[in-house]
């Protein structure tokens, strides 16, 4: 990052970014094909911080932690865009598999992926748990998931990298008593696992109000990893998770989103996630500006006495 834009970002109290899951999810639902010129060139030209990788965008997977010419290659593509890679998407699918094997497996993925995601300057990690239930009950599958995600998240804490998971409806885990069970568990054992807090999903888990504020506030602002900035309307897409919209397109309420995670002291990255949005580059400007707006308009907390 040049010298001006890392001056300005340590001056805000967010660092933003984008998804490209957005562009992954385009190229599979609307057939459409996005160069990477034109991406890194188009989100450049917003102002932001950063991107999160996903494991298909940019087409080729990540590299190897033991692939150091590549790891360099690519992020020299961000660098000539001033953009940081703050972090990288990988599946939980075998997390919670009832396979003792299958697990211990996906936890030596899980430390290379780790070990790719700070070789290439992230400072997070997301992990979303797909796929199905297999042989066993649900009880076993939650207690076989947190107990891989919390050794994950020491995994990632000893590289000074912040796990995040998120709970989607079309996932086996999709309540609020699963969710509380697994950070409760978390909390039981020191572990620093955390959640992404994603407008969508957790409007979906709080009823679908339009104020997913509500829930990040009971669940509480420290126990953040990073955001996924996006709008909703409270349904969902058919046979997909929950319909994810630009800001301002949807029934969030995001003055009292933003609000509640400035006063709750997230300093962390702000990335607007346009998963299977039509139109990418529109819900990007959208959400970079909601926040922009946000940070410029800002009042004084109540009980607060302006500097």
């Amino acid at each position: 990052m040049n010298a001006s834009r890392s001056t300005q970002a340590s001056e805000r109290p967010w660092k933003t970014a984008v998804g490209l899951n957005a562009f992954m999810s385009s190229m599979t639902k609307y057939d459409t094909i996005y160069p990477d010129w034109e991406v890194l060139d188009r989100i450049s030209r917003l102002g932001i911080d950063g991107v999160e990788l996903a494991p298909a965008w940019p087409l080729g997977g990540y590299p190897s932690a033991n692939e150091p010419e590549r790891m360099a290659a690519l992020r020299r593509m961000f660098d000539c865009y001033d953009l940081n890679i703050f972090a990288i998407q990988t599946s939980a699918t075998d997390a919670f598999s009832p396979d003792d094997a299958v697990r211990r497996r996906w936890l030596e993925d899980f430390e290379q992926w780790a070990l790719f995601a700070r070789g290439i300057g992230c400072e997070c990690l997301g992990t979303w748990p797909d796929g199905e239930l297999g042989d066993q009950t649900l009880d076993e599958a939650t207690a076989r998931f947190t107990e891989s995600l919390n050794a994950a998240a020491r995994i990632a804490d000893g590289l000074s990298l912040s796990l995040g998971f998120e709970l989607e409806p079309v996932f086996v885990f999709r309540t609020l008593d699963q969710l509380h069970t697994i950070m409760t568990e978390a909390y039981a054992g020191a572990s620093p696992l955390k959640l992404i807090y994603d407008h969508s999903h957790f409007d979906w888990l709080n009823g679908g109000t339009g104020r997913p504020h509500e829930l990040l506030e009971r669940i509480g602002v420290e126990h953040i990893s990073y955001v996924h900035l996006t709008d909703t309307d409270g349904t969902q897409r058919p046979g997909g998770s929950t319909k994810h919209l630009g800001c301002g397109d949807g029934h969030i309420d995001l003055e009292a989103s933003y609000r509640t995670l400035l006063d709750g002291g997230f300093r962390g990255w702000m990335m607007v996630d346009a998963w299977a949005i039509p139109d990418v580059y529109d819900a990007f400007e959208k959400g970079i500006s909601s926040i922009q707006s946000f940070l410029h308009h800002q009042v004084t907390p109540p009980g607060h006495v302006a500097p």
